[in-house]
């Protein structure tokens, strides 16, 4: 059985980095920082790719990571409530190769404009002694405003309100230090081949762009009340959806209740990654959660319907202690 852990990721040293510096800023530990400002708040996000870079110098397809970089952040800012106003960016790289950084900015700028955001700078920074040839890294920051009455926290969430998942796009930005240590360490697969498995070739799969939950969210936002907003990122749906849960309620979540895209079994079934290791590590086909009152559940889920949207109601809050239960 092959762990998180052991592809080189410790998510235990990482929560016990934010238990540490939660001294130094208040608000570490929600999606985004609160910064007041008259009537509302300012919210901020810094995030970046991952190891998911590694599939891209591999593929030597530069075009889409620059949408994942700024989905991880903007997805952050847009669960409190926000509405994401400006992006910058931070390219830092081996040697500057024009070509490569201009297809990793168009996609930065792709990824700005379908989250209805400017970009509007950033720094690219020649690091020839820091990375390998031909490797660069990626950091993000967005920033975001919401009037402080209609911020998305999850402090009036109680039992018997219904959790929607909307679907992700696969794999998104996280959880890639496993899936390469199984795919390509373990399982010896070649990310341009073609697998059954998936339909597809393995590559393409896994450098598909995280979803940018922006518009979606925003069109919610105007009909119904939102109690919570969860990005599923690092640590799975346990982790994330348990920021926003009050210390008295738990969610309970029915894993039948979703079916988990072929590339997440692929990867249990040839690493024997253990169920438990797998939803604290990947997202498993959901990419945002939405926690709404019982009674516009069904209605909230009609609306999503008529987007064609990919959507279900995976669980519900029941009385607890801040935990998240899956069955």
């Amino acid at each position: 059985m092959i762990t998180y852990k052991q592809a080189g990721v410790d998510v235990g040293a990482g929560n016990e980095v934010v238990r540490r510096i939660k001294k130094f800023a208040k608000t570490i530990g929600f999606f985004g920082g609160f910064y007041p400002l008259g009537k509302n708040y300012l919210v901020g996000a810094a995030d970046g790719v991952g190891t998911k870079l590694k599939v891209a110098f591999a593929m030597n397809k530069h075009e889409t990571v620059g949408i994942d970089l700024v989905a991880m952040n903007v997805n952050d800012v847009i669960a409190t409530g926000a509405k994401p106003l400006f992006f910058l960016d931070y390219i830092g790289c081996q040697k500057v190769h024009p070509p490569t950084i201009e297809k990793i900015v168009k996609g930065i700028a792709i990824g700005c404009k379908q989250a209805g955001c400017q970009l509007l700078g950033g720094e690219t920074a020649e690091l020839s002694d820091m990375y390998l040839q031909g490797e660069y890294d990626l950091a993000g920051f967005a920033v975001g405003l919401v009037d402080k009455k209609k911020v998305i926290n999850g402090n009036r969430i109680k039992a018997g309100d219904k959790i929607i998942g909307l679907a992700s796009f696969g794999l998104h930005s996280n959880g890639y230090s496993l899936a390469r240590k199984v795919l390509f360490d373990h399982a010896k697969l070649n990310p341009k081949e073609y697998l059954d498995d998936i339909d597809g070739k393995l590559g393409d799969e896994l450098l598909k762009p995280t979803r940018i939950y922006v518009p979606l969210i925003q069109k919610l936002q105007k009909k119904f009340k939102i109690k919570g907003i969860a990005h599923i990122t690092g640590g799975g749906l346990p982790e994330n959806v348990a920021r926003i849960l009050p210390k008295r309620a738990q969610a309970v979540m029915d894993l039948n209740s979703w079916t988990v895209p072929a590339i997440f079994r692929l990867i249990k079934r040839l690493g024997k990654v253990d169920q438990d290791e797998m939803f604290h590590t990947f997202n498993m086909g959901i990419g945002m959660v939405l926690v709404v009152e019982e009674s516009i559940a069904d209605k909230v889920m009609k609306f999503l319907a008529k987007q064609k949207e990919k959507a279900y109601i995976i669980g519900e809050i029941s009385p607890g202690k801040g935990e998240v239960i899956i069955i």
